[in-house]
């Protein structure tokens, strides 16, 4: 069967790595070591897919504009205590080689800045099969479109040969705007219900689906 695409891009919190709670958790803990509003976990949440610091000022609206840099300095020490220990969903490393192997691109669209993104590319050893990234801290947040389109750029690949694979509704917006089938995670940070408002090309439940997907429309 000939490929429909060219290009596959994975968002990663939430999408490749299990990382969802901990996230959560180290927004709530840093919240709590500087005395600021804690926000629940639907909304720290929400937030996961955005850069660190659009994802503060959106989960904590009412914390002194001086207070950010602390903030986002015990986020990351809170996150980075646990980091190493954060797994990958199952069967992300076996569907990340075939497409490899079968011989897509591969790219990475993250809210992770690139510090971040290189430790866990290095410590999960899925940088091999990457050909391509783009963190929030080198170009504009999600749902902004710049890094696909970057991606698609570096690449030179058209938008209608390129695929977008994410678990929130910052993942699919970005692609829509970028005009780019989106294929959604149910499994992440965002609810299913929410994903499937956006009208993804689809809806996946765990690794094994969307690997199963990919075989029979990518």
């Amino acid at each position: 069967m000939a490929k429909r695409y060219d290009l596959i891009v994975f968002d990663w919190d939430g999408t490749v790595m299990d990382s969802t709670a901990v996230i959560v958790d180290s927004i709530q803990s840093a919240c709590r070591d500087l005395d600021l509003t804690v926000p629940d976990d639907e909304m720290a949440r929400h937030v996961i897919g955005l850069g660190l610091n659009q994802a503060l000022r959106h989960a904590v609206p009412d914390a002194p504009e001086s207070m950010y840099e602390s903030l986002v300095a015990r986020y990351r020490h809170h996150f980075l205590a646990q980091g190493q220990a954060i797994p990958l969903f199952d069967g992300a490393r076996e569907t990340i080689a075939e497409l490899h192997g079968a011989g897509y691109w591969l790219g990475i669209a993250t809210g992770k800045n690139r510090a971040g993104l290189d430790r866990a590319l290095e410590s999960t050893g899925l940088k091999k099969y990457f050909h391509a990234t783009r963190t929030a801290d080198q170009t504009f947040s999600k749902p902004h479109p710049a890094m696909l389109l970057e991606l698609m750029d570096e690449l030179a690949v058209s938008a209608e040969r390129a695929l977008m694979i994410g678990d929130t509704t910052h993942d699919v917006q970005m692609a829509q705007n970028a005009k780019v089938d989106a294929v959604a995670v149910g499994y992440g940070a965002h609810p299913p219900e929410q994903l499937q408002e956006l009208n993804p090309l689809a809806l996946v439940g765990d690794f094994a689906e969307l690997r199963a997907w990919l075989r029979a429309n990518a």
